[in-house]
């Protein structure tokens, strides 16, 4: 559980402190002929190295498995542990007899896996019957420290403006059942059928984010405070702020870029915060309808600038929010990397647009799931 700290006093933030980072990413797993997804979690994990088990979990469904970095300071650190856990899950997913990727759902038509027996998840099922979402729902978490709860809970009411652009960023998912969906992030739109799956609210304090919680949970929309599927939240296991709104990326390029952006978002929010300066006033319904805009135009369309509501080209916005988190990246020793990294988004496209762009070439799903598990082990794109 989050620690309980609202009668704390405020703390004093340093612009200067150094933030930890870490990522979570969730793949699929697949036939390595078809690229239907299969129930192979229990296969792959007996393949997996021992000495890297303990950074290596079942998910939800049996076609699923999630990897976990450890927090660092250096994004070199961070990078090192998931391409390492890429690596050896890829070749434990091969001597299982199936394929990984890293990609946001399974775009190739076939039976639903089966969810893990886990009593937690069997509670779920009974609760919510037919929610479970397609062949797997794979997503990306990034934690950032934070100082306290109560803190944590103002950069949630700081970051919550810019998560729509980082959400478009990282579309990888525009292919379900054999076909096109239309979005860039079909993704998304499976995860939003559950209940407690939203952007933030704003929160008056750490009480009021602790009473949210108990009230959804009494209503019955959620089972326990791990069902809170807000787009950014208080972790319930660490002393950190999540971000947990994109696809898992395709590559670890994609990724660290994702982990470099949030780590900024957060320190600016803590700048923001030490400064006396409030956050953006953000019209809920909008900010709904922003990443609903994420969802289906991803970055190679339009998204809405909740500044002004109107809309403006996805990657004007993307640009925008680098240039207002240039001092905490510098701080951090990021920028360089950043500026590289975008360099090559801007060359390669988002993940859906890659994806895209082989089926465009080819017409054949096999070859999109073929580019997508070179990408996740860490090849170039087609």
């Amino acid at each position: 559980m989050v620690r309980q700290a609202a009668t704390a006093p405020r703390p004093t933030v340093e612009a200067t402190d150094l933030l930890t980072v870490g990522v979570e990413e969730e793949f699929l797993l697949v036939d390595p002929q078809t690229g239907v997804a299969v129930p192979a979690v229990e296969e792959v994990l007996e393949q997996v190295p021992a000495e890297l088990r303990g950074q290596v979990e079942r998910e939800f469904q049996t076609s699923q498995i999630e990897i976990g970095s450890p927090p660092g300071l250096e994004l070199s650190s961070v990078r090192h542990s998931l391409g390492l856990l890429r690596s050896a899950l890829a070749d434990a997913a091969e001597r299982a007899g199936a394929r990984l990727l890293a990609i946001g759902t399974g775009p190739v038509d076939g039976p639903v896996p089966p969810v893990v027996d886990k009593p937690r998840f069997d509670r779920m099922l009974a609760r919510y019957r037919l929610l479970v979402p397609g062949p797997g729902n794979n997503g990306m978490h990034v934690h950032v420290g934070v100082p306290d709860p109560d803190t944590g809970v103002q950069v949630l009411n700081h970051v919550r403006p810019w998560l729509p652009i980082l959400h478009a960023v990282t579309a990888n998912s525009p292919f379900a059942r054999g076909e096109d969906t239309g979005y860039a992030s079909w993704r998304s739109v499976e995860w939003e059928r559950w209940p407690s799956v939203a952007p933030t609210p704003y929160l008056v304090n750490h009480e009021h984010y602790q009473r949210l919680i108990r009230q959804l949970i009494g209503s019955g929309v959620m089972l326990d405070e791990g069902m809170l599927y807000w787009y950014a939240r208080l972790s319930a296991k660490y002393p950190t702020v999540e971000l947990r709104i994109g696809d898992v990326c395709p590559t670890v390029d994609d990724a660290i870029l994702i982990a470099a952006l949030v780590r900024g978002l957060v320190a600016t929010a803590l700048d923001d915060i030490a400064a006396g300066r409030p956050p953006l006033p953000t019209d809920h319904h909008l900010l709904v309808g922003a990443h609903w805009r994420a969802a289906h135009d991803g970055l190679e369309g339009e998204a809405v600038d909740l500044s002004s509501g109107e809309l403006r080209p996805a990657w004007d916005l993307l640009h925008q929010l680098v240039g207002r988190l240039g001092p905490a990246l510098e701080r951090h020793g990021d920028l360089a990397e950043v500026t590289g990294l975008l360099e090559g988004l801007r060359r390669h496209g988002s993940g859906a647009a890659r994806q895209r762009s082989v089926y465009a070439r080819t017409g054949r799903m096999e070859d999109v799931v073929m580019d997508v598990a070179r990408q996740t082990r860490g090849e170039d794109p087609a």
